[in-house]
């Protein structure tokens, strides 16, 4: 199995920023794309951006404003928040998709979730 842990989340003010980051942990035979979703409440969750063999992938609304990284030798993904705004209140959630082993398929994982507040 894998394990993601997240941190970075907090409040901060409008402007303000915020660095996210998720390690995974445990079985991880190869790792596919790794990206960051986010649910504020009674909305869906939906993504935020990702980050792949492809390249990179943002919503529109963050675009100019939010960075994805990747660390491979640290199973670890990031996202850097910058010019945060009260909109981007929400629980980040880390995702990844890892292979545990050889004989398995690719799985989609999900870290527990991370506060983000932006307000005054």
């Amino acid at each position: 199995q894998v394990q993601l842990v997240e941190s970075g989340g907090g409040l901060v003010q409008p402007g303000g920023s915020l660095r996210l980051s998720c390690a995974a942990s445990g079985s991880i035979f190869t790792m596919g794309a790794m990206g960051w979703y986010r649910q504020a409440p009674g909305k869906q969750r939906g993504l935020v951006a990702a980050i792949g063999s492809g390249g990179t992938h943002y919503a529109d609304s963050v675009k100019g404003r939010f960075t994805i990284s990747r660390d491979n030798a640290k199973n670890t993904v990031y996202l850097q928040m910058n010019n945060l705004q009260p909109e981007d209140t929400a629980v980040y959630y880390c995702n990844v998709q890892a292979r545990p082993d050889a004989s398995t398929s690719i799985n989609n994982y999900w870290g527990q979730g991370t506060q983000v507040t932006v307000s005054s």
